[in-house]
């Protein structure tokens, strides 16, 4: 380690994570898109000039590209030296969404800036924001049927969006000639370019209180903590081997469930993740790439020690075989709309369920681990223009050895919460009729799993094109300890005076609609955790006296009346 104090390292420390913070909300304040400027779906991070490692990353953003971002920033790396991409020059921004280049779903586009200081290429800076639609067969991007990536969007390698300041015009047209509402884009493309020109004016502020030589040493010695921080938490974990199972409801073209294996060996120091016993690679569009599969282990390592601080020291003492011959290892062509807001949640899933077997005291129950995401595609007449609504929403968490699971909770995958209703409305031609807690989704145990949500969006005007892909509609999110199950995902669609669910639950696309039509939506619950009659009595009667549950339903769960 090297000879800095603590306190500069500190201060060092903080200051790296302010740059990213500051392009968040940079990134979130100036952009058009209500999943930014609303519901935060992006992240901003700094990257090592050589190997694309991370540095730091903003406490606003998504979790689920801590691994993704560093993996492409790598990859273009990679390609730079082979000559297949251009080689980097002050004021340059790449633009890049391919999935198997270290992506997720051809939705999350993400902006690559180099920083130089006196010359010299210093670090990359790098973005992701969920683009509202990006071509494709439906309206949003999110095609529960497509075969192949080509049906699913736009895809782009790594190519020059703004060469040495001035943005491209061939380039963009080529973007904006290829998804719908394109006029809107501008506003996001100008808002995520923006946020890495102020992540590099503020690193630069901070490369002059402190010098390059202890910036440097600084990044180092972060990382070497790091990693023996995480060394220590993993110390605490008994050796052994710890197995577990997830399930993805359908890949939304063949109607079985996707089976996620997990063999989990801790040893020593090191905790070695295999899923080679997985499902092989599916028809439909629920394949993660490999990128994808790492970060959600990344993630859920994250969420069981929260205190460790991000960076790719974070991360080295976490050995994750590639799953070969699975649908967690995703190649060209297989489609992939689905992998980074369901798929992850399911891999991380299997890491809660594998770890409370180890340490109970640490870990949840299950959550309810899909990012509901709707897209709602069509023309409003009264507005004369076309628009793609795109909704995530939250739901429970897992019940643990302290306390009830949190009702309407984030995704795992990240931070997003769910646009305000009155925005939405004001946006697009759409009621929201309701909007409340799933009351009584929660599995059962000595502590409950949190509530999902319930909400019904109607359709004001014209018509439109209504598209899922959720998850844990077939299954709830399972309970641990002789815990309950939540309550799984349900989708209901009202049109023309009758009710039907899509034959894949959670999954469908192109479902026409019209005015007075409505969606509704339930999401899942948390698992709960321990056995439901060691609940606290008071419990019970204050979730009854709430209303979360009658007293028959009390009793039944916890065999008890209250």
């Amino acid at each position: 380690m090297s000879a800095l104090d603590p306190l500069t390292l500190a201060v060092i420390q903080a200051g790296l994570q302010q740059v990213c913070n500051e392009m968040d909300i940079a990134f979130s304040r100036s952009a058009f898109s209500p999943v930014i400027a609303e519901a935060d779906d992006r992240s901003d991070g700094i990257y090592d000039r050589d190997t694309g490692a991370l540095i730091a990353q903003g406490e606003y953003g998504l979790p689920v590209f801590v691994g993704t971002m560093q993996h492409s920033t790598g990859e273009l790396i990679r390609l730079i030296r082979e000559g297949r991409a251009g080689a980097p020059e002050p004021g340059d921004v790449y633009i890049v969404n391919d999935p198997y280049l270290g992506g997720t779903h051809l939705m999350d586009v993400r902006f690559v800036r180099p920083v130089f200081v006196e010359g010299e290429l210093f670090c990359w800076l790098q973005n992701t924001g969920h683009w509202p639609d990006i071509g494709g067969m439906v309206p949003g991007g999110f095609s529960a049927h497509a075969t192949e990536v080509e049906q699913e969007g736009l895809r782009l390698p790594p190519v020059k969006l703004f060469k040495r300041g001035a943005m491209d015009p061939e380039i963009f047209s080529i973007i904006t000639s290829n998804i719908r509402v394109a006029d809107q884009r501008i506003g996001d493309i100008r808002a995520q370019a923006a946020s890495l020109a102020v992540g590099e004016a503020r690193l630069r502020e901070l490369l002059e209180k402190v010098g390059r030589a202890t910036l440097d040493a600084a990044i180092r010695e972060i990382r070497i903590r790091s990693a023996e921080r995480m060394r220590a938490e993993i110390r605490r974990i008994p050796d052994g081997t710890y197995a577990s199972e997830a399930f993805v409801d359908s890949d939304g073209v063949v109607d079985a469930p996707l089976r996620i294996a997990l063999t989990l060996t801790k040893r020593d120091d090191t905790l070695h993740f295999n899923f080679s016993g997985s499902s092989p690679p599916c028809r439909g569009p629920m394949n993660s790439v490999l990128a994808t599969t790492v970060s959600s282990v990344y993630l859920a390592v994250k969420h069981v020690f929260p205190d460790v601080p991000i960076n790719a020291g974070t991360f080295e003492p976490l050995v994750i075989r590639r799953p070969e011959g699975t649908f967690l290892d995703a190649r060209y062509p297989r489609p992939v709309s689905g992998c980074a807001a369901e798929v992850s949640q399911r891999i991380a899933e299997a890491v809660f369920l594998a770890l409370v077997q180890a340490i109970p005291d640490r870990v949840t129950a299950a959550p309810a681990g899909t990012s509901g995401n709707f897209a709602l595609g069509g023309f409003d007449p009264q507005k004369q223009s076309p628009y793609v609504m795109y909704q995530i929403t939250g739901g429970g968490y897992g019940g643990n050895a302290a306390h009830d699971g949190l009702s309407n909770g984030c995704s795992t995958i990240g931070i997003s919460k769910t646009a305000p209703v009155e925005v939405m409305e004001q946006y697009y031609p759409v009621l929201f009729r309701r909007f409340a807690l799933r009351e009584g989704s929660g599995g059962a145990g000595a502590h409950r799993g949190g509530f999902g949500v319930h909400y019904e969006v109607e359709l004001l005007r014209g018509e439109a094109r209504a598209s899922f892909v959720m998850d844990h509609g077939r299954f709830g999110p399972p309970g641990v300890r002789g815990g309950g199950d939540g309550a799984p995902n349900v989708v209901r669609i009202h049109r023309d005076g009758e009710t039907f669910t899509p034959a894949h639950l959670s999954k469908d696309q192109n479902i026409a609609i019209r005015a007075g039509d409505r969606v509704e939506i339930m999401t899942p619950g948390g698992g709960g955790y321990g056995d439901p009659r060691e609940r606290d009595p008071a419990l019970i009667a204050r979730d009854v006296r709430r209303g979360y549950y009658t007293a028959e339903e009390a009793e039944a769960l916890w065999g008890r009346r209250e």
